[in-house]
């Protein structure tokens, strides 16, 4: 039984660890950009988009189309950088623990 009180008590300092992460996280900004940076997105830690540029060139009514789909495009680069950013903060956390695919932290 002294194993479990010792694995309870790792499992409340990840929990702790995992709370802390998940703090800065939240302070982070993620940019991603598009066009070749003529349209970048920033990306709150949380996924809320804080910031968007557009190149002023692409503000022609002709243009519409070109300008939502490079949006789009900068968005998800920025969601892409994010999620990787995350993934490594908690893996300092989990100490590279492999959890099994779709399984993510916390629970």
């Amino acid at each position: 039984m002294k194993n479990i009180g010792a694995l309870m008590k790792q499992a409340q300092e990840m929990q702790q660890k995992m709370g802390e992460v998940q703090e800065r996280l939240a302070k982070i900004e993620v940019d991603g950009s598009s066009g070749a940076g003529m349209v970048s997105v920033t990306l709150s830690g949380k996924s809320d988009m804080r910031r968007i540029k557009i190149d002023p060139a692409l503000l022609k009514p002709d243009e519409a189309e070109v300008l939502e789909d490079l949006i789009v495009a900068a968005t998800n680069d920025a969601r892409a950088r994010l999620e990787t950013k995350t993934q490594e903060e908690m893996s300092k956390v989990t100490g590279g623990l492999n959890l099994p695919p779709g399984m993510k932290l916390p629970f």
